[in-house]
């Protein structure tokens, strides 16, 4: 007969069975909820008309849930969508340790990384919350940077909004060559729209009260801060910031 101990442990692993199950279950329709969002939102753009290609654009996307799925950024070098905003931190490769007390920097606009691996570390003051951290290497060095956190179990992982995982040039191959030239030199040219500025200077704060005919907006650029005036969605005036 069966002891009361070893019932106890079938019934716990078959909980867990399902709740794992459940949950791949649930990612599964979410990626297939959000690939037919996209579709949709293609389909549309097409049905408007619009004169602007970028609409058509529909860059992949991984839809990571927990750390083994993050891995899928390994599989394939990333691109940085926004330039001077994400820090990154040594990484002791052997110990497999982040040092979050020395910043390496900031990751550069369209910086092509190849993620080794994706691990969690615990930043100083964070309690029991966990950092999941993409590792890569740069100039024979190696550096980790956060891509979401774990808390009680639960992963909030964000990495579809910081790369692209499809090459960029491939994926705006409509954009004039000057662009990406322009984009190459790290460059805002007159006439270029928001996203091509991103590419070439990284994240911008727009101004408040913008609107879509008229905006500001300022960029850091590493340094070297920049404004630029947006009138009918082109860079029509480009100056240094403060």
């Amino acid at each position: 007969m069966m002891s009361a101990e070893a019932k106890q442990r079938i019934q716990i692993a078959l909980a867990l069975a399902i709740v794992v199950g459940g949950l791949r279950a649930g990612y599964i329709l979410y990626r297939r909820h959000e690939e037919n969002l996209a579709a949709q939102k293609q389909q549309q753009a097409k049905n408007a008309g619009y004169a602007n290609a970028d609409y058509y654009v529909t860059p992949k996307k991984l839809y990571p849930y927990d750390l083994k799925s993050a891995k899928q950024l390994t599989q394939q070098p990333v691109w940085v969508k926004e330039g001077y905003r994400y820090t990154y931190y040594g990484y002791d490769a052997v110990a497999r340790r982040v040092d979050f007390a020395h910043e390496g920097g900031l990751l550069g606009p369209i910086e092509r990384l190849e993620i080794k691996d994706v691990v969690t570390a615990t930043p100083p003051g964070a309690g029991s919350r966990l950092q999941v951290m993409a590792v890569f290497q740069q100039e024979g060095k190696s550096y980790a940077v956060p891509i979401g956190f774990e808390a009680d179990g639960q992963y909030k992982i964000y990495s579809d909004e910081m790369f692209y995982v499809e090459d960029p040039h491939d994926l705006y191959k409509h954009w004039p060559a000057d662009v990406w030239q322009a984009v190459a030199q790290h460059e805002v040219k007159p006439g270029m729209n928001e996203l091509q500025a991103d590419f070439a200077v990284g994240m911008g704060v727009p101004d408040t009260g913008a609107s879509s005919d008229e905006k500001t907006v300022r960029y850091p650029n590493g340094g070297k801060p920049l404004v630029v005036i947006y009138h009918g969605g082109g860079a029509e005036e480009i100056k240094p910031g403060s």
